[in-house]
């Protein structure tokens, strides 16, 4: 083995072992998702709001799971769609958004900016939470009907059933970009 194919074999093995030393944490029920729109992928474990729980599988389960800030809809159930611009400048447009009680929205997210950006939906500080670790570990995997990663110039989707009451928030968790101040909020009210 000649010293090129040596240092190729070791980059791989550093490379297998942070991809299973990943899987072994205990950060996250998300798969990867490489496509320059957003795919959502399973949820957090069952009874968890916290969405880097233990990862189990990456399929999706058998039935939605309940978050504190609503459940993963169904595409023939929604009601309204409403486009996220997301940008460059480290803001969402529109920032609020207003949603009735039961409403199924579908989120078609847009991003015109020339980085990544993604959309997660959660509660304040399941999103200060996320937003903690993706800055430790900033090319972290992570992927639920919660959230969207889009590529710039690419659109992405997230079907979302609001059936809690309450103030909720949304930001982009890329390394960086919550800090920055990209998040938005959402009324939901009866």
């Amino acid at each position: 083995m000649n010293t090129l194919q040596l240092i190729a074999a070791a980059g791989l093995l550093t490379a297998a072992n942070t991809v299973f030393s990943h899987e072994a944490s205990t950060h996250g029920n998300h798969g990867t998702t490489s496509a320059p729109a957003s795919t959502p992928a399973s949820q957090a474990s069952p009874g968890s709001h916290d969405p880097h729980a233990s990862h189990t599988s990456h399929t999706r389960p058998s039935a939605p799971q309940q978050q504190p800030w609503g459940i993963a809809g169904q595409a023939a159930q929604v009601q309204r769609t409403i486009t996220l611009d997301m940008s460059d400048d480290m803001r969402f447009s529109p920032a609020h958004l207003n949603v009735r009680l039961g409403e199924t929205l579908r989120l078609q997210v847009r991003n015109q900016g020339q980085v990544m950006h993604e959309i997660v939906l959660g509660t304040p500080q399941s999103l200060d939470r996320h937003a903690a670790q993706m800055l430790a570990q900033p090319g972290m995997a992570h992927d639920a009907p919660y959230m969207a990663h889009v590529a710039p110039g690419q659109s992405g989707e997230l079907v979302w059933q609001f059936n809690r009451a309450g103030q909720f928030d949304f930001a982009c968790l890329v390394a960086g970009h919550f800090q920055a101040g990209m998040r938005g909020t959402i009324s939901v009210t009866p």
